[in-house]
């Protein structure tokens, strides 16, 4: 998803230099992979939040949005992102937590596949809406219960989720290629760890990368 096309949708230019100043806090607080930081530095963020907190869409701060639902704070976006490309490229990932879309538009700029899973399905339909108009042909989102996955999708290079489950859902590690990573955050509303888990031949390799913070991840569907 070229710049280009975000400008002759004129929502490219008007933002530019807040954006700029987004990433540039970013570079500060060690946010170091510059695909990334290009990737974020394209995307209109405020097209993502509630028109009535779009002049704060730039700031580094997780933003609510509709049914109780947050946007994640850049940083932890772009840390998340620098995890799913850490060591390789992959291919196709799978997103657990659609929410706004934001985190699977980063995606979709570095990655051929992004498939993303909302289990609020008016989150769903807006999320489509904005990669429709932001021109993304390699995103597919759908409504569904996350810690079923996307089966006939899989196999995957990276499953990332941006709510919390309590417990890791290692059942998820069957739908991960040998090789493949699972990044999430995993505790309660109290305290919660960034989770790095590793697909290996014969089990799996899991690394704690720091303190976050994230909405739940429920069960269910909510039509």
């Amino acid at each position: 998803m070229g710049e280009e096309h975000m400008n002759s949708l004129g929502i490219g230019m008007t933002s530019q230099r807040t954006r700029q100043r987004m990433i540039d806090r970013l570079r500060d607080r060690g946010v170091g992979d510059e695909r990334v930081l290009m990737a974020m530095a394209q995307i209109p963020r405020h097209l993502f939040v509630d028109e009535a907190l779009a002049h704060r869409a730039y700031e580094d701060d997780a933003l609510p949005i509709k049914f109780g639902q947050t946007i994640s704070q850049p940083y932890v976006v772009a840390r998340m992102t620098e995890e799913v490309i850490k060591h390789h490229h992959p291919a196709k990932v799978l997103e657990l937590g659609t929410g706004s879309g934001y985190q699977a538009a980063v995606l979709g700029q570095l990655i051929d596949q992004v498939f993303s899973i909302e289990r609020i399905d008016k989150l769903t339909r807006i999320a489509r809406r904005r990669f429709i108009k932001l021109g993304y042909q390699n995103i597919r989102c759908k409504t569904g219960d996350g810690f079923a996955g996307w089966p006939s999708e899989a196999l995957f290079d990276v499953i990332i989720c941006t709510a919390a489950p309590e417990k890791v859902p290692y059942s998820l590690l069957d739908q991960l290629e040998v090789g493949g990573k699972m990044i999430l955050p995993v505790g309660d509303n109290k305290k919660q760890k960034l989770v790095a888990i590793v697909k290996e031949e014969n089990g799996y390799h899991e690394e704690i990368l720091g303190d976050v913070f994230f909405v739940p991840l429920l069960e269910g569907v909510v039509r």
